[in-house]
């Protein structure tokens, strides 16, 4: 790392180490402002869809040149698992070009997003292009309305790693909720995740009179229905991974009714922009992992992955490491249980080995209720993590609001993060404080919002 790594003005009290990338990303950028020469990324998906970023670097011959590489590879990284592509366009200085190719290749640094993105997820062979800023393609987005469909007798669920919850709606109002403790990670048979979730689906529909429509969240990437990624189901050998693809369509044929599945991160900033009302929303949800969505102005969602749990945010090259991507200071090590957990022993705070993470993260969330200052640091540190975090993506998205919901939320905890995230705002970045809306909903909500917004996915008409 050859980019400036600054300190930040709110240390997270149990990580001294933390340097957040929208500070690193704001003094390189000062650098530029009038020796530079501009630099195009675009990332190509599926069905010709293409996004561009237009940024700039230090020309080739410049002494401080070397701080290039670091700054490009970061935003390439981040703009990969935000937006997602196969095809990389790198439109500026062949130097620069040259080094993402070779890191981002079968035998580079960045080889896990090289077969991830090329073989698992697009199933296309990864590239990267070098050319001039005029070569890279235009921009060709294209965004769908999202859910809020509440007419008849409908079904919600959102899956995580660690519980999963249920939401019985008529004509959008909420008449049955569950939460269920399951810990996937330990069963690698299909067979147990279709009859673990067609039971629940069909023990929320004896609520009702009738069942109209299934509509369900989960972490992973989805694409018609089918879910091509998902670390939910980890524990599934690849030679069975089959089984899983299928395995929502499997269910909608025994339930009979419309059923849609998206990730999590969508149905977060869907609830969200239900609950404010409007667009320009970002939902993130700290749970098992970090899930991310958003919602423009005029209330669509775009094609972009929005994976943000695989996206840096800290440039520390005492960053903790992913142990899926095998990346740096990426978004679920700092906006989920896992932080909580990584924190917990600089908080002095022993978690029993034999607890699920649900139980284990209740156990340190029940020290943090009883007012033990160990817990309370490590929410504070998740909240200066979240101020620091959101200045970066403010980078990357529109957005004016920011639904906050999730397990890690539960309790005082929200309003610790979210009081953590406003001092950051105010420290470092005050046009944010004027610009951004922070969310916390209430206690229900927090936990049972997504899946009672992902009930109302399914258009009957």
């Amino acid at each position: 790392m050859l980019m400036e790594l600054v300190r930040p003005a709110i240390l997270p009290p149990l990580d001294a180490a933390f340097r957040p990338a929208a500070l690193s990303d704001q003094s390189f950028r000062s650098l530029t402002t009038d020796d530079s020469v501009p630099f195009v990324i675009g990332i190509e998906r599926k069905g010709n869809e293409l996004s561009r970023y237009e940024t700039k670097v230090l020309p080739d011959g410049h002494p401080l040149f070397a701080q290039n590489y670091a700054y490009i590879e970061r935003l390439v990284k981040f703009l990969l698992w935000q937006r997602g592509g196969y095809r990389i366009y790198l439109g500026g200085s062949k130097a620069l070009g040259e080094y993402i190719r070779d890191l981002y290749s079968d035998n580079g640094e960045r080889a896990f997003d090289f077969r991830f993105m090329g073989d698992q997820v697009y199933e296309a062979g990864f590239e990267v292009c070098i050319c001039t800023p005029e070569e890279v393609p235009t921009e060709q987005e294209s965004g769908k309305m999202l859910g809020g469909h509440w007419d008849g007798c409908r079904v919600g669920f959102d899956l995580g790693a660690s519980d999963y919850k249920l939401a019985a709606v008529i004509d959008g109002e909420a008449v049955f909720n569950e939460e269920t403790i399951w810990e996937p990670r330990k069963h690698p048979d299909p067979s147990f995740y279709y009859h673990e979730i067609l039971g629940a689906l069909q023990r929320a529909a004896s609520k009702m009179p009738r069942l109209d429509a299934i509509g369900g969240s989960s972490a992973g990437i989805y694409i018609d229905n089918r879910p091509v990624v998902s670390s939910l189901f980890r524990a599934v050998p690849s030679e069975h991974y089959s089984a899983i693809k299928d395995l929502f369509i499997n269910i909608q044929k025994e339930m009979k009714v419309p059923l849609e599945v998206i990730n999590d991160g969508e149905v977060t900033a869907l609830a969200g922009a239900m609950s404010v009302g409007e667009g320009s929303i970002l939902g993130i949800a700290l749970g098992s992992s970090e899930a991310a969505g958003f919602i423009d102005a005029e209330m669509h969602v775009t094609g972009w992955l929005n994976e943000l749990a695989f996206a840096p945010i800290d440039y520390s090259p005492e960053a903790p490491i992913d142990a899926w991507s095998g990346d740096r200071g990426c978004g679920a090590s700092y906006f989920s249980q896992q932080a909580v957990f990584r924190l917990a022993p600089r908080a002095g705070i022993e978690i029993p080995a034999e607890l699920s993470d649900a139980e284990k993260l209740r156990f340190v969330q029940d020290k943090l209720e009883a007012g033990d200052e160990g817990a309370i640091k490590i929410w504070q540190s998740v909240g200066v993590y979240l101020g620091y975090g959101l200045a970066h993506y403010a980078d990357f998205y529109d957005f004016k609001h920011v639904l906050i919901v999730g397990r890690c939320t539960s309790g005082c905890g929200g309003e610790l993060l979210v009081k953590g995230a406003k001092a950051v705002f105010e420290a470092e970045f005050p046009e944010l404080s004027k610009s951004i809306t922070l969310h916390l909903p209430n206690e229900k909500f927090r936990r049972l919002g997504q899946a009672v917004a992902a009930a109302s996915l399914p258009d009957l008409r």
